[in-house]
């Protein structure tokens, strides 16, 4: 392993410990690099989110030694429930090879301090309340060589060196910015706003999708662009909330806030989504999908997650990604590390976009066609109601979807998709 330079310099620093900051570290940690993880706020902490993790985020969890089991506070679910266009399905997460048969639920508060501590066990240092501020460049080359930051209450200015930075510091990503990547409009943007409710629902084998989200508070009703969610947390409570993309008119206009609380006042009574059994306030955040900023690798910069924008357009999902993500540019690290020069190592470094844009970008071409599609709400309701009554067909969708396929000797469906993949255009 390699000594530690200094108690504030580094092999490597990644910014932001979310679930791809840690899973960065943590791998890197775990092949013998010296890692600091810089998280701004003191664990635990909030953040907006579903809660609801697909197998996808299953594997990734089982494959970083997390304790998954019932015992330890993890739900599991069995697959999604689908709602819309007055059909009710229930469909199983896939058999595969490639991911478990099932799912989890967890509170994001608690979720990402586990895999945190989790990076800090193999050997990554963890600096929590270290608010990163500005990039320190090499004036000749303007390649990152470390951050600023404040740490603790008394914001003490600290400078941490080191190599290589990974931004894995969400959608706001100011270490980007402050680096020049900007956000690209071509690129689907997201917003999820969501809330606890004390409910009887809270221990439900499936995670819930609905489909069609009414706004039925004016003269007329009207279907809006994205999708409502209510996934069990097994402890008494129900998160509820909604995905909305920015492919349509209402996008700007409304607020969302007020259409979840519509949206909630529209359930059965006896569910107890009201006003009263709300735990928290309704809060929202923004989901960056489809690589809506790149490049992912750049003067010593390395985009993980949300700050690459790593969510996938077809179903808001992000912790999968994140950590996915992670555990590429780690891998992509620990090789450029092991390289006599700079110049092979930056060889080995420009690869990370290349995996990348491999590993998802015609998927998620794919999906940015479907945001396209599912913006208009003719097209939305045409398919709810005549999808739906095809389970078949609502399996593929499912698969596609939650991108939930065996690369290898998979069945029809999954070489379809795969095969999709494989010739839409990875931009």
């Amino acid at each position: 392993m390699t000594e530690p330079l200094s108690e504030h310099s580094a092999d490597v620093i990644v910014v932001g410990a979310g679930p791809a900051g840690s899973t960065t570290a943590y791998y890197l940690a775990k092949a013998g690099l010296d890692v600091l993880l810089l998280e701004k706020t003191a664990f635990p902490r909030e953040k907006v989110c579903g809660d609801g993790l697909t197998p996808r985020a299953t594997k990734q969890l089982v494959a970083m030694g997390i304790d998954i089991s019932e015992e330890a506070g993890w739900l599991r679910n069995k697959g999604l429930r689908i709602i819309g266009g007055g059909v009710r399905l229930q469909l199983d997460w896939p058999d595969l090879a490639s991911y478990p048969d099932y799912g989890l639920v967890r509170k994001r508060d608690d979720f990402d301090e586990q895999l945190a501590r989790q990076a800090q066990k193999a050997g990554a240092r963890l600096y929590e309340r270290c608010n990163v501020g500005a990039p320190i460049r090499d004036e000749r080359t303007g390649r990152i060589t470390g951050v600023e930051a404040k740490i603790g209450e008394e914001k003490t200015p600290v400078t941490f060196h080191a190599p290589l930075v990974v931004a894995a510091d969400g959608n706001s990503t100011r270490l980007s910015l402050a680096m020049g990547l900007h956000r690209r409009d071509d690129r689907p943007m997201g917003v999820a706003v969501r809330t606890y409710f004390t409910s009887p629902r809270h221990d439900d084998d499936y995670l819930e999708s609905w489909l069609e989200l009414w706004d039925r508070r004016g003269a007329e009703d009207r279907l809006l662009p994205g999708y409502g969610w209510i996934f069990g947390m097994g402890d008494g409570t129900s998160n509820v909330g909604l995905g909305i993309l920015n492919s349509s008119s209402a996008f700007k206009e409304l607020d969302w806030r007020e259409v979840l609380k519509a949206w909630c006042a529209s359930m059965p009574e006896d569910w107890g989504y009201t006003p009263e059994n709300m735990t928290i306030p309704i809060r929202g955040a923004a989901l960056p999908m489809a690589f809506n900023r790149q490049p992912h690798y750049t003067k010593g910069l390395l985009l993980v997650g949300d700050a690459g924008g790593m969510v996938n357009p077809f179903n808001g999902e992000g912790i999968a990604y994140a950590m996915e993500s992670g555990q590429i540019a780690a891998d992509v690290i620990v090789q450029a590390h092991a390289r006599a020069t700079p110049a092979q190592r930056e060889l080995a470094l420009n690869n990370y976009p290349k995996v990348l844009k491999e590993t998802y970008g015609g998927y998620y071409t794919m999906g940015r066609a479907f945001v396209k599609l599912i913006g208009n709400p003719k097209v939305m309701k045409v398919a709810t109601q005549r999808g739906l009554t095809h389970p078949l067909l609502m399996k593929f969708t499912l698969k596609m979807l939650a991108n939930l396929t065996d690369p290898q000797g998979g069945d029809a469906m999954d070489r379809i998709i795969n095969g999709l993949s494989k010739v839409a255009p990875k931009a």
